[in-house]
């Protein structure tokens, strides 16, 4: 399962959530069925920024983000996201 959410971040705000998405990641790196995660910055708009995770399957990503780590850590980044589907079914890998 592959997770994209999408920040829009004004001004020097950049920092500030480059610090607090890599503190999601590493709560939720420690999660079961976490695979790994990255956070990118748009090359043609740096306003415009992404948190992408992979996970084994749905139901890991679903139990953490219930659990209290992920409540504390992850879900106010995420709720910060601009409102887009974001959960996305692997269909295939090369």
């Amino acid at each position: 399962m592959l997770v994209v959410t999408r920040y829009r971040v004004e001004g020097s705000g950049g920092e500030v959530f480059r610090r607090d998405a890599a503190s999601a990641l590493a709560i939720l790196s420690h999660c079961t069925g976490y695979l790994d995660g990255v956070i990118g910055r748009n090359v043609d708009d740096p306003g415009l920024w992404t948190l992408t995770t992979r996970w084994r399957d749905v139901g890991s990503y679903r139990r953490a983000l219930s659990s209290y780590d992920g409540k504390v850590s992850a879900v106010p980044l995420l709720s910060r996201a601009i409102p887009e589907p974001s959960a996305y079914e692997v269909l295939e890998t090369y």
